[in-house]
């Protein structure tokens, strides 16, 4: 069985996926990637179906040269460029296919899942060649790229509520003990 780079808190109750050498782009790949990371499995998909028919698009917030500015990804806070990376998309729903599978072989609700670990790493380039002017010969390498995800249930919402010490609120009962929050 293959090592994964993290380890689910509860392997009994999650699931596992992961490719190898898969021909698609690294740089197309890991930006969907990340644009799936932490949604729901039922989500996942519908999204990367949506990319797929072009009716949403994958914001590219890493590997972004030469990656054009399209009205779609104004939706998404801090992108200003996107593509639709069909193959990517394909890969990645298979994938997540996979994953399903898994988790109902497993006996876990699959409608609780959520992806909570997506990894996409370089593999060893492909190597071919192309045919230049004047009898030259230069290479025309692939990138391929191994994936690997983890499903696992929603987490319960802690247990800190508006109102208690944690979080923006800390602030405000400083502003409440004088000197703007500043120990004088």
């Amino acid at each position: 069985m293959p090592k994964y780079s993290v380890e689910p808190a509860d392997p009994s109750k999650s699931c596992k996926a992961r490719g190898s050498n898969l021909r698609v782009h690294y740089k197309n790949t890991h930006e969907t990637a990340e644009a799936i990371k932490g949604l729901t499995l039922q989500r996942a998909q519908r999204y990367l179906r949506d990319v797929i028919e072009r009716k949403d698009a994958i914001p590219f917030r890493k590997h972004m040269g030469g990656v054009g500015r399209k009205a779609q990804v104004k939706k998404y806070k801090g992108a200003t460029q996107c593509r639709w990376p069909v193959k990517s998309c394909k890969f990645l729903l298979d994938l997540l296919t996979n994953a399903e599978s898994n988790a109902e072989i497993n006996g876990l609700e699959v409608e609780s899942l959520v992806i909570t670990h997506i990894q996409v790493n370089r593999a060893p380039k492909m190597r071919r060649r192309t045919y230049r002017a004047h009898g030259r010969i230069n290479p025309y390498m692939s990138s391929p790229c191994h994936v690997e995800l983890i499903l696992s249930p929603k987490s319960e919402k802690g247990t800190v509520k508006k109102g208690d010490s944690a979080g923006s609120n800390a602030l405000s009962s400083r502003v409440k003990q004088g000197g703007g929050g500043f120990a004088e």
